[in-house]
């Protein structure tokens, strides 16, 4: 039984115990087990009381239903010394609620020896008592090594605190800003001389200044058509998350070019992609990228958006227009942007050859190539956008 189903079964129970606990507060509960990673009854108690009790009227029907449920998980050595620890639940009867919702309880203290002699042909003279214990894992220990084409919105969400662990860096670039520094190269002869009056007149220190350096500006172009649909979402998410305070630019494309900064504000995940579903109507549609690439360096990447920047491209390369016109458009690209990467969830497949026409003629332009198609995939891509080389 994994994360998911363990708390809905026990929210279940708890809803026909009393307990108003709604999809919320289950939410909650996950993602205070992924946090905290109870390793005792104890501390996964702990977890229930802070996220499914909304009052402390509701902790002891609380315990209760934990009791009936996690039985199984009680050791007596896990209160030992907490005054505020429970005691097991051993010999107490199972409710009715408990047996029709959620299936049977844990087994307890007694009853592990009934079962292990139950479940034994020789009746357990060979073996101890069976205690079953629920194997709870974290998302990202889940779900790190599925493709992102096999998670449904849910897990994808339960990966968003992962993602929010990552930095999407960019290389550094000195600025026209100059800032004080003792080993400055330049001197800053007006602070210099503004000095002097405290030393009568006298230059006895000197002010040095020397350039800012600021992180290059980030703009990533996701692929929203139908072939990149199961990637694109978890795409938009990852630069949801990780580009923390890197001055980021959005866009999706299919058949037509549409910006997102705007929409992805300040706001939880789930709420902020679906803005975003919502602003890009060509959502599944056909892929014109020589088009899209067109429409952007015109109106955005020339004016300046584009100059000295990483510019993230998320497509499978299926271009169903004129690939000659991707290829001028790439060139125009790669003379404008510091770095070019490319997020290509097929070349995961070591079978993978750019032979399509689209990712054939942009290959030749591109500084790396990576596939990011899974969660322990996403370190390559990080290190692609740091990377201050450019191999071009």
């Amino acid at each position: 039984m994994d994360l998911a189903e363990l708390v809905a079964r026990f929210g279940a129970v708890l809803r026909a115990a009393g307990l108003p606990v709604g999809p919320d507060r289950c939410e909650r509960f996950a993602r205070a087990v992924t946090l905290v990673r109870p390793a005792t009854a104890a501390r996964l108690r702990w977890c229930a009381r802070t996220t499914l009790a909304a009052d402390p009227g509701q902790v002891e029907l609380l315990d209760r239903v934990f009791d009936a449920v996690f039985g199984g998980l009680t050791d007596p050595a896990d209160g030992r010394g907490d005054p505020n620890a429970a005691e097991p639940a051993a010999g107490r009867p199972v409710p009715d609620w408990a047996r029709r919702v959620g299936g049977a309880p844990r087994a307890g203290p007694g009853d592990g020896d009934r079962r292990a002699e139950a479940s034994e042909p020789d009746g357990g003279a060979t073996g101890g008592p069976a205690v079953e214990v629920p194997w709870l894992a974290s998302a990202a220990e889940r779900l790190g090594s599925r493709d992102f084409a096999d998670l449904s919105a849910a897990e994808l969400l339960l990966l968003a605190d992962v993602m929010r662990q990552l930095t999407l860096a960019t290389p550094v670039r000195r600025s026209r800003r100059t800032r004080v520094t003792p080993h400055g190269h330049r001197i800053d002869l007006r602070a210099t001389l503004r000095r002097a009056h405290r030393t009568g007149a006298d230059p006895a220190r000197l002010v040095r200044r020397r350039p800012r350096v600021r992180p290059r500006r980030l703009v990533a172009l996701c692929d929203i058509s139908g072939s990149m649909q199961p990637y694109a979402r978890a795409m938009l998410q990852l630069l949801y998350c990780a580009t923390g305070g890197t001055r980021a630019e959005v866009f999706t494309f299919a058949t037509r070019l549409t910006r997102l900064t705007p929409v992805l504000g300040r706001s939880r995940p789930g709420p902020a992609l679906e803005r975003a579903g919502r602003a890009a109507p060509d959502w599944s549609g056909g892929t014109r990228i020589g088009a899209a690439l067109k429409e952007f360096t015109d109106r955005y990447g020339r004016p300046g958006m584009a100059r000295g920047a990483v510019v993230l491209i998320i497509s499978d390369g299926w271009e169903t227009g004129d690939p000659a016109l991707l290829a001028r458009e790439m060139a125009r690209l790669s003379r404008l942007a510091y770095r070019i990467v490319w997020v290509n969830p097929r070349v995961a497949d070591p079978r993978y050859r750019p032979l399509a026409g689209g990712m054939a003629v942009a290959w030749p332009y591109c500084d790396a190539v990576v596939s990011a198609h899974r969660l322990t995939a996403l370190g390559e891509l990080v290190a692609a956008l740091a990377d201050p080389d450019r191999p071009r």
